[in-house]
This record gives structure tokens, C-alpha cells and sequence, in this order.
């Protein structure tokens, strides 16, 4: 488990392909472009049919993370042909693999996009009894939430080890770390550069 996070500025991006070969040291630890962007268990925001697919590596106690967050939404939903996978690489500790699994399993039942947009929003450590207050306060059944967990636990444990390999397979250095199209953009970014990225994926 990565301890340490070291934001890096967002630039030009690097072409995905290019690193999938020559492009890192261990050839055998690089994610596939089918391993980024085709995940089944992987929920989905956005456009499901989009044009574009983008990725954001995300932990829920990244305050950059949090900054950033409004910002892809309104990209996203002001474009309405992006297709958006929010990849949860919990590298803060205990309690951000908490959170994780809480959202996931409130994908299971439904509620997605209302638990992880209550823990975007909040401030401060996710503890998860703070985790647990916020969900029910954004109205999710935690007893449904905790029942999903443990009847998927072993699918959800999955994603994340998928998220995690593929993240430092990518190079990432922490959160938040964006791909877009086939190019990678590690670093928050803004609304004008998560458009520019965008128009550069579909050019």
C-alpha cells in the first residue's frame, strides 16, 4: 500500500499506449487499455455510451480529490457524452478502504451516485462511523449497504486490487490521476483542462 502521496501537476498528458511496452520497467505490471476501461464490476457515471471514457484514480479522503470532484461532474454532465469510472485507490489507510467498500456496496443496491457524492462532499477524516452518518444522511440503507458488502465481499476486494495494480502499473505517483482517451494525466485538474483533454481524446 502506497503511504506517501506526491501531487504531480497536470500537463500534455502521455499517450497510454506508449506506455504499455517499453514505457515502464516491469512490463508484466502494465494494465491493458481493456483492463482501464472495460471493468464489469466497475460502476459507471456519465454517458454509459459515450464517446469518451473517462478514468479518475480517486481516494475519498484526497482533499484534491475533493476539490477536483465538482469540477469533473460538471464537465461530464455539461458534455453528456463522456462516459466517467471513478476508480477507488484507497491509499490513505483503513479507513479510505472503508469507504471504498461502503460505496461499492451501495452500488449493489443501487445508490451509487448518492453515496459517493455524500463522502465527496464531506470534510475532514472518514472514520467509518462518520462514513456510516453521512450515507444515512444522504438516505442509504446501511443495513442493505452492509449485507451487499459481505454477500460481494470477495468481488469488491477484486476491484480494488484491479484499481490498485492498475494505478501504480500506470506510474501514478497519487491521487487524483486522470486518464483521458489514451493519455494519462496525473494531478487535479481544472474544467478548462479536463475540456482541453477531452477534445484532444475525440481529435
Amino acid at each position: 500500500m502506497i503511504t506517501r502521496r506526491t501531487l504531480m501537476t497536470a500537463g500534455a498528458g502521455v499517450a497510454l499506449t506508449s506506455l504499455i511496452g517499453p514505457g515502464l520497467a516491469n512490463a508484466a505490471d502494465q494494465p491493458s487499455p481493456e483492463e482501464v476501461f472495460s471493468d464489469k464490476d466497475m460502476p459507471v457515471l456519465g454517458n454509459p455510451d459515450g464517446d469518451v471514457t473517462m478514468v479518475e484514480y480517486f481516494d475519498y479522503q484526497c482533499g484534491y480529490c475533493k476539490q477536483t470532484h465538482p469540477d469533473v461532474m460538471k464537465v461530464v454532465e455539461s458534455d453528456g457524452n463522456v462516459r466517467l469510472l471513478m476508480k477507488d485507490w484507497p491509499v490513505f489507510g483503513a479507513n479510505s478502504v472503508y469507504a471504498a467498500q461502503a460505496v461499492l456496496g451501495a452500488a449493489e443496491i443501487g445508490k451509487y451516485r448518492e453515496a459517493q457524492e455524500a463522502l465527496m462532499r464531506a470534510r475532514g477524516q472518514l472514520t467509518p462511523q462518520e462514513t456510516q452518518r453521512l450515507l444515512v444522511r444522504a438516505g442509504v440503507d446501511m443495513q442493505a449497504v452492509t449485507a451487499a458488502v459481505n454477500k460481494n465481499s470477495k468481488k469488491i476486494g477484486r476491484l480494488l486490487d484491479r484499481n490498485y495494480r492498475q494505478a501504480v502499473g500506470l506510474d501514478f505517483r497519487g491521487t487524483p490521476s486522470f486518464v483521458i482517451g489514451t493519455k494519462l494525466y496525473p494531478g487535479a485538474m481544472d474544467v478548462a483542462e479536463l475540456k482541453s483533454a477531452i477534445a484532444r481524446a475525440r481529435g
